[in-house]
């Protein structure tokens, strides 16, 4: 007799592991399935995100940063550094600790919430007799068979694959491989100027790489304000030193024994041959579906294999999730999340939601780029009528203290209204930052509710004050 749940979660990322918890907290019994192993071949829990994603790279770019400050950035502190050196394998041990530390923290928070946790992949393999469904698991032995009452597919994405070139993370690498270099190449290209390209170009850069980064888009950065993606491509290619070149049409790519050959064509039609120590091909992800024999049960994915689901991430089947990467809507940890919580509560008979219009995008460069809402662009092209408030950071004490003044603060306000529409962020912090723009939002304030609210001096978020005040163009330090 198959063992039975309540709940079914297929893949343990950030939004697996959660939708688990949570629906473990409200007294469901409930599975979690993920066959993700570790570079030592061992079951790991946490999905792309902890394992070769947000987590590790962040701690990469940490080190990277620390590197540069100790080179370029003491002196005017009046710290004096001899002899600084790199020790790349090191680095990576660090780096490694910190994504073990994680992905052991929820086996620990599994056993701790009474959530089952089965090592393989997870398929669909019919319906029961009771309107439940089967999950054939498969792992190292046999395959196992459970059955749950509900479904949470939360398989996450993979690299989307450039055409004709085969990836094998030691000359040509995806993201698993753009984290685990030995050493530093001398020449590094990059494929794709999005955030995979821009954080691990950046790493590489600030440890010594020359950096090459070929974007097919006409425009960097797209999906931010244009006056963000100005600045930022100012400050990557000017004292980051990364080379970016957009509209960029990439031909052949021809590996040797040492290095990658790559052709394109610039956006003039220019034809150009170059030759790198190593390749990242960043061009984005695409959803993690394809193994989960959606024709045994009738579960619909749309043309571009994400799985169909409504506002509640609810499937065309009854009892059936779909959340995070495999979804619609932006590939990020905290969407997954949030909309793993969401389901977990609902299949409880709770009331959640989750507003996609709020959540917060962050690229963890240097500096940091982060924004929640509507662009300038988006509302001049839906004819919103709005006011701009802006504010730099090289006007804000605790930047110049920090010695991090690239930057700015922008909001974006409905002009009759003066409800916030979007909040717009690039320099120190705005990781964390665009959380007060958030809550904001969330709760409908109004740029007068946040020049209104007292912020601490000196600190970063008085930024996000002046910009409020901005809007009414009554800005006190500028």
């Amino acid at each position: 007799m198959p063992k039975q749940f309540d709940v079914a979660v297929i893949g343990a990322g950030p939004g697996g592991y959660v939708a688990a918890i949570r629906a473990a907290q409200l007294k469901l019994s409930t599975v979690c399935i993920d066959g993700w192993k570790n570079a030592h071949g061992k079951p790991s829990l946490g999905g792309t995100c902890l394992n070769v994603g947000c987590i590790p790279s962040k701690a990469l770019l940490e080190s990277s940063e620390n590197y540069e400050r100790a080179l370029h950035k003491f002196a005017d502190h009046g710290i004096g550094v001899k002899g600084v050196t790199i020790d790349v394998p090191k680095m990576q041990a660090r780096k490694q600790k910190i994504v073990e530390t994680f992905t052991s923290g929820i086996s620990l928070l599994f056993k701790k919430n009474k959530v089952e946790s089965l090592h393989g992949f997870g398929r669909f393999a019919g319906r029961t007799p009771d309107g439940g469904y089967q999950i054939e698991v498969h792992g190292d032995g046999a395959p196992e068979t459970i059955e749950a009452k509900h479904v949470i597919v939360a398989t996450g994405s993979l690299p989307r694959p450039l055409p004709g070139v085969e990836i094998d993370n030691n000359l040509v690498c995806d993201n698993i491989g753009a984290l685990s270099f030995d050493s530093v190449p001398k020449r590094l290209g990059v494929i794709g100027a999005g955030v995979i390209g821009l954080e691990m170009g950046s790493v590489w850069r600030r440890l010594g790489s020359e950096v090459v980064i070929l974007e097919a888009l006409p425009t960097f950065l797209g999906a931010a304000d244009e006056h963000v993606a100005k600045e930022g491509f100012r400050q990557f290619t000017g004292p980051l030193g990364l080379k970016i070149y957009t509209g960029v049409k990439v031909g052949e790519i021809t590996p040797g024994k040492n290095s990658v050959k790559v052709e394109y064509d610039d956006r003039d039609g220019k034809k150009h041959r170059e030759e790198y120590d190593r390749l990242i091909v960043a061009i984005g992800r695409v959803p993690n579906t394809s193994g989960l024999n959606v024709e045994s049960v009738g579960l619909k994915l749309d043309a571009r294999g994400f799985v169909e689901v409504d506002g509640a991430c609810r499937t065309n089947l009854p009892n059936v999730y779909a959340i995070g990467d495999a979804v619609r809507g932006p590939m990020l940890a905290h969407k997954s999340s949030e909309e793993g919580v969401a389901v977990a509560e609902t299949i409880a008979g709770q009331s959640p939601h989750v507003d996609l219009s709020t959540v917060p995008w962050v690229i963890y460069t240097a500096p940091e780029i982060a924004w929640v809402g509507k662009t300038e662009q988006e509302l001049k092209a839906q004819g919103v009528s709005y006011r701009a408030g802006q504010f730099p950071f090289i006007a804000s004490g605790r930047a110049r203290a920090l010695g991090e003044t690239a930057g700015f603060c922008k909001m974006l306000a409905d002009a009759n209204t003066d409800r916030i529409l979007g909040v717009h962020i690039i320099g120190p912090f705005a990781s964390e930052l665009i959380s007060e723009a958030v809550v904001a939002m969330e709760f409908g304030a109004t740029s007068e509710d946040i020049a209104r609210i007292v912020h601490a001096h000196p600190s970063l978020s008085e930024a996000m004050h002046e910009a409020a005040l901005g809007v009414d163009k009554r800005t006190l330090n500028i």
